[in-house]
């Protein structure tokens, strides 16, 4: 028994703790987002909802509050993700008003009604052609038929 406790002890290499951007420093640049996020605002929302590998949702709770949300997967190379992250709700708000987003079909809960988030889909612009022959300026039509003779 005295062999084990004259050992020295061993000294195992434990790995370094995850560290978060901490708050008080977004708090002293004015920005709870990092600084790389650029560009129109909604527009990394909207990106994130037409992306089909995170799904989103939005839950209308009966008091009437709203959150949108996804789920982010897990990241390999910084272990972080594996938890659902809030979307800014007014954003979401603005993007479903001007009909860049829709919701899909209910699921509804005693406490709850949720939707899956969707982008819209888009209609392709339509021709400047028109469709009537009479709408061609005289011109057009002439050298038209120029070109064939």
């Amino acid at each position: 028994m005295l062999s084990t406790v004259d050992q020295t002890a061993r000294v195992v290499a434990l790995p370094a703790p995850r560290t978060r951007p901490s708050r008080t420093a977004a708090a002293r640049t004015g920005s709870s987002r990092p600084s790389g996020s650029a560009g129109a605002p909604g527009s990394d929302v909207l990106r994130i909802v037409s992306d089909p590998r995170t799904p989103t949702y939005v839950s209308v709770h009966a008091n009437g509050r709203r959150r949108y949300s996804y789920w982010r997967p897990i990241d390999s190379t910084t272990g972080l993700g594996g938890c659902y992250v809030a979307l800014p709700t007014e954003e979401c708000d603005a993007l479903h008003a001007a009909g860049r987003i829709t919701l899909g079909d209910p699921v509804v809960d005693p406490h709850r009604t949720t939707y899956r988030v969707r982008a819209a889909v888009r209609t392709p612009a339509t021709t400047t052609r028109p469709a009537d022959r009479s709408a061609v300026p005289p011109q057009i039509l002439v050298r038209r038929r120029a070109r064939v003779a």
